[in-house]
């Protein structure tokens, strides 16, 4: 069924339901007005002291008698005596209101309880009536339900007529309220067919479509931006990969004749092969980090932001000693929400960055507390031109090319802050001289 066929059924079938209320209002109505006024009258009557001996005995208006616990009549008529009349003949108190046929005619009837030794008037004056007995008030309403059948008709073709109008203003206004609807489709399947994600709809009004409009702009501005992040990390990647695989080759081609090569030099290739593979492989576990992209996989849990620092603060401790770098510590407990993996990484990266820069004989201060984690070094921090481009992917300052590492290292750092919904400053600390990096993170109720 087509969104366009739901709007029409759904209009039809709102019409119709309004069209049906109406006209049971109507009819309900119309009905509940005449019967009143003749119950009314008929009440009214029994209030009032009737003669059944001056009834002519015809149907043709109002009409009284008096009904005997044994089933006989004063005066008798052509009334049917059924077992309701006979329940309050026979002593059932109360009154009751209803519509009988009497030869093929409708009579709006009031039966109405008589005690025993009732007094009703007769020819002679008043007569007692030694048993329970009922006393009928009918009155002929056959105009009035044939007023009412004539209504029911009425408003049956009423209701026709409305729900052939509604049809027809449903296929109407159906038309109407999709077309812009497929003016946007179609804007959409050109793009699917070009993939030309630089291409933007008409934004339109402040309507809900207009909002359709341009939320699909974003979504196609996302789409781009994922695109052209990708191309650059391939470009990016490939040109550093370049390089120390050109060196491994031009190594292995020297290791061809590894027998023209003395013991020392020998081993000196090996260990060049050997970091250059190491190179590579942490290149490539980079890469796999950021192609991750700003949602990693993984539950997110609740974890204590002082343990995932001391864990990394001791990893880094056994890379520290061999440049014989200290690293002091003033870790206060705190509590955040995120994935630990990706946490120990990112202050595992700024670790390893302070380490890499900090001479032999520095010294590290690795604080946290209040879900914010601050990194200092003694090294020769960044220069302020460099700042801007710190946490962009393969990009290395010309102090640290001759260093070993991929560029990468910062900006793993940079996207697993965004994706804990935290910020990444970088400054230069004014105790140690060298660069500080300062994560803040959102924090959660400490329940230590």
């Amino acid at each position: 069924m087509t969104f366009r066929s739901r709007v029409i059924a759904a209009t039809v079938a709102a019409a119709a339901l309004a069209v049906i209320l109406a006209c049971c209002a109507s009819f309900l109505t119309t009905r509940n007005a005449l019967l009143h006024s003749v119950d009314e009258s008929l009440l009214q009557a029994s209030h009032l002291p009737v003669n059944p001996s001056d009834n002519d005995g015809r149907f043709t208006g109002s009409y009284t008698e008096i009904v005997f616990a044994n089933g006989q009549t004063f005066p008798s008529s052509g009334v049917t005596i059924d077992a309701t009349i006979r329940a309050y003949a026979n002593g059932k108190s109360g009154d009751l209101l209803r519509t009988v046929e009497i030869n093929n005619q409708s009579f709006r009837e009031l039966i109405v309880a008589l005690p025993a030794n009732s007094l009703v008037l007769c020819k002679t004056g008043l007569c007692d009536v030694p048993t329970t007995s009922a006393q009928l008030f009918v009155v002929n309403v056959t105009g009035q339900v044939t007023e009412l059948r004539n209504l029911v008709r009425t408003l049956l073709f009423v209701a026709a007529g409305g729900l052939l109008l509604a049809l027809v203003l449903g296929l109407i206004l159906a038309r109407a309220a999709l077309h812009p609807l497929e003016e946007v489709t179609n804007e959409i399947e050109t793009v699917t067919e070009t993939n030309d994600m630089r291409y933007r709809i008409a934004e339109g009004g402040a309507d809900e479509l207009g909002r359709l409009r341009r939320v699909f702009n974003r979504l196609l501005s996302s789409v781009e931006n994922s695109q052209t992040l990708q191309r650059q990390l391939v470009v990016d990647a490939s040109h550093e990969l370049r390089t120390p695989l050109t060196s491994l080759r031009t190594n292995a081609q020297v290791l061809s004749r590894a027998s023209e090569l003395n013991p020392e030099d020998l081993r000196q290739l090996t260990n060049d092969m050997v970091a250059q593979v190491d190179e590579l492989a942490s290149l490539v576990t980079d890469l796999g980090e950021l192609a991750r992209g700003e949602r990693s996989e993984g539950p997110i849990v609740t974890l204590r932001l002082d343990e995932c620092v001391d864990e990394c603060i001791d990893t880094a401790r056994t890379y520290a000693r061999i440049k014989d770098i200290t690293i002091d510590t003033s870790i206060e407990p705190s509590t955040i929400e995120g994935r630990r993996d990706r946490l120990v990484r990112a202050v595992s990266n700024l670790l390893t960055n302070a380490v890499k820069f900090t001479p032999t004989g520095g010294r590290i201060l690795v604080a946290s507390r209040d879900a914010t984690i601050i990194v200092s070094d003694s090294g020769p921090g960044i220069n302020e031109n460099d700042l801007p481009f710190v946490f962009d992917r393969f990009w290395r300052s010309a102090s640290s090319r001759s260093l070993p590492g991929s560029g990468l290292g910062l900006s793993i750092v940079a996207q697993v802050v965004a994706e804990l919904h935290g910020t990444v400053t970088v400054d230069r600390d004014p105790e140690l001289g060298g660069a500080r990096f300062t994560i803040s993170l959102p924090s959660e109720p400490d329940d230590l």
